[in-house]
């Protein structure tokens, strides 16, 4: 079995297994690891930003990058958002679409909101513009977030 080493912004050396991993189905359809590293390549893409629990994958996807002569992305891992069970946040939890928060009552804004309050963002929020003022990965609470209720519904 081979080891492959990623620099991750938030878990910093991460060296994985690349195991026998599926490039392609028996139907023929490319396997997820196999599309998002051409993918990825295909549209330019040189920062990948997912859960954390996808840490594990990155570097067999960024040992395949490298044998197909891709760039490897700079990878960032963030905390997942967890559910009221504890365990990372999954449409069975509930209202979890902006659709379904709508109809909740719950606006673009408080949706924003709690977002920039998992991320510990400090500065007033209106816009997604504002949420990007002062954009600092670096300062960002790197514990999950808690989507047990919401907030109160903002005026």
């Amino acid at each position: 079995m081979t080891e492959f080493t990623v620099h991750d912004y938030f878990a910093g050396e991460y060296t994985g297994a690349v195991d026998d991993m599926v490039l392609v189905r028996n139907d023929g359809t490319p396997a997820y690891n196999l599309a998002v590293v051409v993918d990825d390549a295909q549209q330019g893409i040189d920062q990948v930003v997912r859960g954390d629990d996808l840490l594990p994958s990155a570097p067999r996807q960024a040992y395949l990058a490298e044998l197909l002569g891709y760039r490897t992305p700079e990878y960032v891992h963030v905390p997942l958002v967890l559910g009221p069970t504890g365990a990372r946040l999954a449409k069975r939890d509930g209202a979890v679409t902006l659709e379904e928060l709508h109809a909740l009552g719950y606006s673009a804004r408080d949706v924003l909101l709690w977002l920039g309050e998992s991320l510990g963002v400090n500065h007033p929020l209106n816009t997604t513009a504002d949420l990007l003022k002062d954009w600092n990965p670096g300062a960002w609470n790197t514990d999950p977030a808690s989507f047990t209720e919401w907030p109160e519904k903002r005026a």
